[in-house]
Protein backbone atom coordinates (compact mmCIF):
# COMPACT_ATOMS: atom_id res chain seq x y z
CA UNK A 1 0.00 0.00 0.00
CA UNK A 2 1.47 3.28 -1.06
CA UNK A 3 1.48 6.60 1.22
CA UNK A 4 -0.03 8.76 -0.98
CA UNK A 5 -3.93 7.97 -1.99
CA UNK A 6 -3.93 5.23 0.32
CA UNK A 7 -6.75 2.67 0.83
CA UNK A 8 -6.82 2.91 4.48
CA UNK A 9 -4.62 4.99 7.23
CA UNK A 10 -0.83 4.57 7.83
CA UNK A 11 0.47 3.86 10.69
CA UNK A 12 3.49 5.53 11.74
CA UNK A 13 5.59 6.27 14.78
CA UNK A 14 7.58 9.76 15.50
CA UNK A 15 10.43 10.46 18.33
CA UNK A 16 10.58 13.23 20.43
CA UNK A 17 13.98 13.14 21.73
CA UNK A 18 15.13 15.13 24.32
CA UNK A 19 19.09 15.87 25.38
CA UNK A 20 19.96 18.89 27.95
CA UNK A 21 16.56 20.49 27.43
CA UNK A 22 16.97 20.51 23.45
CA UNK A 23 14.72 18.64 20.92
CA UNK A 24 15.96 16.97 17.93
CA UNK A 25 14.18 18.40 14.62
CA UNK A 26 14.59 16.85 11.25
CA UNK A 27 14.05 19.60 8.10
CA UNK A 28 11.20 16.65 5.57
CA UNK A 29 12.49 16.16 2.05
CA UNK A 30 9.03 14.22 1.92
CA UNK A 31 5.77 15.14 1.87
CA UNK A 32 3.24 15.69 4.09
CA UNK A 33 5.36 18.29 5.32
CA UNK A 34 8.16 18.48 3.02
CA UNK A 35 10.87 21.45 3.75
CA UNK A 36 9.26 22.11 7.61
CA UNK A 37 10.75 20.69 10.68
CA UNK A 38 9.43 17.80 13.07
CA UNK A 39 10.56 15.10 14.57
CA UNK A 40 12.19 12.13 13.21
CA UNK A 41 9.92 9.22 12.49
CA UNK A 42 8.51 6.94 9.67
CA UNK A 43 5.57 4.41 8.68
CA UNK A 44 5.98 0.91 10.68
CA UNK A 45 7.42 -1.62 8.77
CA UNK A 46 4.97 -5.16 8.13
CA UNK A 47 5.33 -7.08 11.45
CA UNK A 48 7.70 -4.51 13.42
CA UNK A 49 6.91 -3.62 16.63
CA UNK A 50 5.77 0.31 17.23
CA UNK A 51 9.05 0.93 19.88
CA UNK A 52 11.34 -1.01 16.74
CA UNK A 53 10.11 0.90 14.21
CA UNK A 54 10.65 4.28 16.05
CA UNK A 55 14.29 3.16 16.69
CA UNK A 56 14.89 2.23 13.36
CA UNK A 57 12.88 5.57 11.71
CA UNK A 58 15.33 7.35 14.29
CA UNK A 59 18.52 6.10 13.25
CA UNK A 60 17.84 5.92 9.31
CA UNK A 61 17.06 9.45 9.36
CA UNK A 62 19.90 11.03 12.14
CA UNK A 63 22.35 8.83 12.75
CA UNK A 64 21.36 8.91 16.30
CA UNK A 65 20.83 5.04 18.61
CA UNK A 66 17.58 6.21 20.97
CA UNK A 67 16.04 4.52 23.92
CA UNK A 68 12.39 4.62 23.38
CA UNK A 69 10.82 6.11 26.88
CA UNK A 70 6.65 6.40 26.49
CA UNK A 71 4.46 7.55 24.73
CA UNK A 72 3.32 10.87 24.56
CA UNK A 73 0.63 11.57 21.90
CA UNK A 74 -1.32 10.30 19.12
CA UNK A 75 -2.03 12.18 16.47
CA UNK A 76 -3.63 12.14 12.85
CA UNK A 77 -2.49 13.71 9.95
CA UNK A 78 -5.48 13.94 6.86
CA UNK A 79 -4.29 16.09 3.71
CA UNK A 80 -6.88 16.35 1.03
CA UNK A 81 -5.69 17.67 -2.93
CA UNK A 82 -7.64 19.89 -4.60
CA UNK A 83 -10.22 18.33 -5.73
CA UNK A 84 -11.18 16.80 -2.14
CA UNK A 85 -9.73 13.69 -2.67
CA UNK A 86 -7.61 11.85 0.39
CA UNK A 87 -3.94 12.97 -0.46
CA UNK A 88 -2.76 11.59 2.76
CA UNK A 89 -3.82 9.90 6.26
CA UNK A 90 -1.41 8.92 8.82
CA UNK A 91 -2.01 7.81 12.54
CA UNK A 92 0.92 8.93 14.04
CA UNK A 93 2.35 7.43 17.62
CA UNK A 94 4.81 9.92 18.88
CA UNK A 95 7.52 8.57 21.51
CA UNK A 96 9.06 10.13 24.20
CA UNK A 97 12.78 8.95 23.19
CA UNK A 98 16.67 9.71 24.77
CA UNK A 99 20.04 9.11 22.25
CA UNK A 100 21.94 6.46 23.53
CA UNK A 101 24.94 6.19 20.80
CA UNK A 102 25.48 7.00 17.05
CA UNK A 103 26.45 9.78 15.63
CA UNK A 104 24.35 13.03 14.27
CA UNK A 105 24.21 13.29 10.45
CA UNK A 106 20.92 14.04 8.49
CA UNK A 107 20.05 10.92 6.43
CA UNK A 108 17.07 9.54 4.52
CA UNK A 109 14.15 11.74 4.33
CA UNK A 110 16.16 14.48 6.27
CA UNK A 111 17.60 17.28 4.87
CA UNK A 112 18.87 18.89 8.26
CA UNK A 113 19.41 18.21 11.87
CA UNK A 114 19.28 20.52 14.67
CA UNK A 115 19.38 20.49 18.28
CA UNK A 116 16.64 23.77 19.58
CA UNK A 117 15.34 24.75 22.74
CA UNK A 118 11.53 24.27 23.10
CA UNK A 119 10.64 28.17 23.02
CA UNK A 120 13.04 28.30 19.68
CA UNK A 121 11.35 25.11 17.81
CA UNK A 122 8.01 27.00 18.64
CA UNK A 123 9.25 29.76 15.94
CA UNK A 124 10.09 27.89 13.38
CA UNK A 125 8.58 26.42 10.53
CA UNK A 126 7.29 22.92 12.10
CA UNK A 127 4.68 20.80 11.35
CA UNK A 128 1.17 21.79 12.30
CA UNK A 129 1.27 17.92 14.13
CA UNK A 130 4.53 19.02 15.97
CA UNK A 131 2.59 22.64 17.07
CA UNK A 132 -0.27 21.23 18.24
CA UNK A 133 1.73 18.15 20.32
CA UNK A 134 4.28 20.85 21.60
CA UNK A 135 1.59 23.09 23.20
CA UNK A 136 0.07 20.36 24.57
CA UNK A 137 2.92 19.39 26.40
CA UNK A 138 3.62 22.53 27.78
CA UNK A 139 0.01 23.33 28.82
CA UNK A 140 1.11 19.85 31.00
CA UNK A 141 4.36 21.11 32.46
CA UNK A 142 6.31 18.87 30.72
CA UNK A 143 9.05 21.10 30.03
CA UNK A 144 9.70 22.47 33.27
Amino acid sequence: MGKEYPKMPVVAVGALILQDHNILLVKRTNEPGKGRWSIPGGTVEIGESLRDAVVREVYEETGLVVEVLELLDVVEVIRKDEVGNIAFHYVILDYLAKPVGGTLVAASDASDVLWVPIDEAMKMEITDSLRAMLQKLMKKGFFV
